[in-house]
């Protein structure tokens, strides 16, 4: 099994990325018999138009990834634009895309609806993705349940290929943690989303985290009153830290009543810091370590298009290209 997955280096990662991706990577990289991992720099293209900051930002990505546990040794670790056989395939692909089709992708309806330009790498942004996904063969693909209408895509558009050219491509299966995939914001009232302001950093400092989860909303309801913990954000997040017996503990207070947020807000607080204080370590090992990460970088980029180059060759014999 060969698993695949990448992650846009718009900005430092929060709760949200680390429980709806980020962790399964480190999950699948023992589970897989390979894992394909990459920065998609290439996509972020689509929001941030700061050269200088992407590239920086694409540092980063790297520098939190083996931070919170990926290892080169058992994933390959590369950023997207670094495999130019990428780009390529996106093409063959887009030559038998459906207009309708992207037109009716969540992403692009969403950010569209929230007055984002639409412009055509916002619009085609399935099919790189899909080509992304179909070059290394992929098997399965960790993501968060809001990028799942993604991987249809991908199969749809192999499924098509394949029926016209014969059989070249893998048709991928996400692979979601489905009690984890989505995190709730600070606000309340959404998923956790840059877009929305309402997230916490995974590599904030312990002050400013507390900070931000003691301003998290909040109902109004009397401090005796008992309350449901399946339909509380709050809740939510704390069982994302919480052992299982902790999360039983909680979950029994809620019902009890007799309690008031900060409660929760407190040892959500300290679940947090205990939870990322290695991957804290180990990051700030590792931004004095730039050049090892960009080689690190470098090597997974080789391999990456070695497996890219074959599937491409394979993809344009068979529409006749080559």
């Amino acid at each position: 099994m060969r698993a695949l997955s990448g992650i846009q280096p718009t900005g430092r990662f929060h709760w949200g990325n680390y429980f709806g991706a980020i962790r399964q990577y480190i999950e699948l990289q023992d589970k897989a018999d390979e894992s394909f991992y990459f920065i998609a720099n290439l996509h972020a293209l689509t929001t941030v138009r700061d050269a200088e900051q992407l590239r920086q930002n694409t540092l980063d990505a790297a520098i939190d990834l083996l931070a919170l546990g990926l290892n080169p040794k058992k994933a390959v670790l590369f950023v997207q634009s670094d495999v130019p056989e990428v780009s390529e395939l996106c093409w063959l692909l887009m030559t038998m895309t459906n207009m309708g089709l992207l037109e009716r992708c969540h992403a692009y309806k969403d950010k569209k609806a929230k007055g984002i330009t639409a412009d055509v790498g916002l619009f085609a942004y399935p099919v790189l993705m899909a080509a992304d996904i179909l070059i290394y063969d992929s098997d399965v693909v960790p993501v968060g349940e809001d990028q799942n209408q993604h991987i249809e895509v991908a199969r749809d558009l192999a499924g098509s290929f394949n029926h016209l050219f014969g059989e070249t491509f893998v048709l991928p299966k996400a692979y979601i943690l489905s009690d984890s995939a989505k995190v709730a914001g600070t606000d309340g009232g959404s998923k956790m989303s840059k877009s929305y302001g309402n997230t916490i950093d995974v590599f904030e400092s312990a002050k400013d985290v507390k900070k931000k989860i003691m301003r998290i909303t909040t109902d109004s309801r009397p401090v005796e009153e008992p309350k449901d913990p399946e339909t509380d954000h709050l809740f939510q997040l704390y069982s994302l830290f919480a052992s299982p017996e902790q999360k039983q503990a909680m979950a029994e207070t809620y019902r009890k009543g007799g309690f008031g947020y900060g409660l929760v807000k407190k040892e959500l607080a300290d679940l947090a810091e205990r939870h990322f204080a290695e991957p804290r370590e180990r990051r700030i090992k590792l931004e004095t370590q730039s050049d090892e990460v960009r080689d690190v970088l470098a090597a997974g980029a080789a391999k990456a298009r070695k497996k890219a180059a074959e599937v491409l060759l394979r993809a344009q014999t068979a529409c006749g290209v080559k």
